[in-house]
């Protein structure tokens, strides 16, 4: 049997030859053998214009799967497939969504567009996604779905179990939620549970009333650390009167963790989340300039700081060979400090409060690693130079860098979460900024206090 990245490479190589020629209908009996989620790795592969003929082969012979494959790409992917239909063929597509999906998809496309398909969508798929369009971004309100089983404490099992049957399929039909006559939301009870029990048994003698929830506009990240925390395969969310307004689903929440991993890589290296590789390069130019002309900004210090000790780099020109390597280890130490960090901080284990252990465990790495590093470069030099004090420099200036690197690479992450700024946000530039320049300032002061040795 093929492996998954075989039999797309295949598919791939398939479905370009049949664009090249063509071949719609050939291209159709490929894509109808593959999954929905194939089909969105695939549309990964190709570029813009080979997508849209993919995306329009399906439409024309299958607009639910159209819709399942459409579902599966990230949201800005997927407007840019879209924004050149029709209003109505985009209402077509978008009312096969489940709600929380679809707000997604129409949050992205332009106001007079996304006017035009909501009125067009069927009444109540249009109305789930305006409701949930009030809810601000990455929020509990804002990612879950509408749809869910409530049925009120008095009820008993088998008439719980036949409103369920008559309710239809729901894509939240993981647990019931029992509620009162006003859906305040009162306890929960797992559909595994009402197997379990006898017939004539009321929800409210098998609750659980210890309900673990969130509010409309708890944070999306909030909401993954509860359910993950929990073990939970979904979680009701409430409003600020205890009123259940709808629950998010686990395949929401792998989505929510995926979005801000990468979201999270990309601001740490500089990259705009939303680029791709499929981009024109003068998108791709656009999108990242701004970061690189940020970074020139940060990276301006250290030229300042090298030019003041000019006359000494040019009584002992030997210090100017290490300066390179010094500053280089002193960004990687941080960027192993801020990585670690970052991830903490995500994950709710490390906040400004309790950041003391980790701030004294991250200095004594510094230390530990600058005195092992030093060491062994101070000796490097000292045989290739045969200048004991050139080797005591690089040793020293190694050491501080990295206890500069351990003691930001720390703080500064902590510092961005505590302003309400993403962690991961400039944390790798102003961390450069200051390794480098504490690594050009201690090399070269403590080439300078002891110049007279180094002559």
């Amino acid at each position: 049997m093929l492996d998954i990245v075989t039999k797309l490479d295949i598919a791939t190589k398939s479905a370009r030859r049949f664009i090249d020629a063509g071949a719609h209908q050939r291209l159709w009996n490929l894509l109808k053998s593959l999954h929905s989620a194939d089909i969105a790795a695939l549309l990964n592969r190709l570029f813009l214009k080979e997508r849209k003929v993919v995306i329009n082969v399906l439409y024309e012979n299958d607009k639910e799967k159209t819709a399942e494959v459409l579902s599966e790409l990230e949201p800005e992917d997927a407007v840019e497939l879209l924004k050149d239909m029709q209003p109505q063929d985009i209402a077509l597509i978008l009312q096969e969504f489940s709600s929380d999906d679809a707000v997604q998809i129409v949050e992205f496309l332009p106001e007079d567009i996304k006017t035009q398909v909501l009125d067009l969508m069927r009444k109540k798929e249009s109305e789930d996604v305006r409701e949930l369009l009030h809810y601000e971004e990455k929020t509990a309100g804002r990612i879950m779905s509408t749809e869910y089983y409530a049925l009120e404490k008095n009820t008993r099992v088998a008439d719980a179990i036949t409103a369920l049957q008559l309710a239809g399929d729901i894509e939240s039909a993981f647990y019931l939620y029992v509620v009162d006559k006003d859906n305040h939301l009162e306890g929960v009870v797992s559909l595994r549970q009402l197997l379990l029990h006898p017939p004539n048994t009321q929800l409210k003698d098998i609750m659980t009333t210890d309900v673990i929830r969130v509010f409309t506009d708890t944070d999306q990240e909030e909401v993954a650390r509860q359910v993950a925390r929990y073990n939970l395969v979904a979680i009701p969310v409430v409003d600020h009167e205890n009123k259940l307004v709808g629950v998010v689903t686990v395949d929401d929440i792998i989505d929510v963790i995926n979005e801000e991993a990468t979201e999270d890589m990309y601001r740490m290296a500089g990259v705009d989340e939303s680029d791709r590789i499929q981009y024109s390069p003068i998108k791709s130019i656009k999108k990242r300039l701004p970061f690189l002309y940020l970074s020139l900004i940060t990276a301006s210090l250290a030229p300042f700081v090298v030019n003041f000790f000019k006359d000494t780099i040019k009584e002992a020109v030997i210090l100017a060979v290490f300066m390179p390597l010094v500053a280089a280890l002193g960004g990687i130490a941080g960027n192993q400090t801020i990585a670690l960090m970052v991830r903490e901080i995500t994950l709710g284990q490390v906040s400004w409060l309790t950041a003391r252990k980790a701030l004294f465990k991250e200095v004594a790495v510094g230390i530990g690693n600058g005195i092992a590093i030093g060491s062994v470069l101070g000796l490097i030099s000292y045989f290739l130079y045969g200048k004991p004090i050139l080797g005591l420099i690089l040793g020293l200036a190694v050491i501080i860098n990295l206890f500069i690197a351990g003691l930001l690479g720390t703080l500064i992450p902590l510092i961005l979460k505590f302003l309400r700024l993403d962690p991961a946000l400039g944390s790798v530039n102003l961390l450069t900024m200051c390794t480098d320049t504490f690594g050009m300032l201690s090399l070269l002061g403590l080439g300078t206090l002891f110049l007279h040795y180094l002559q």
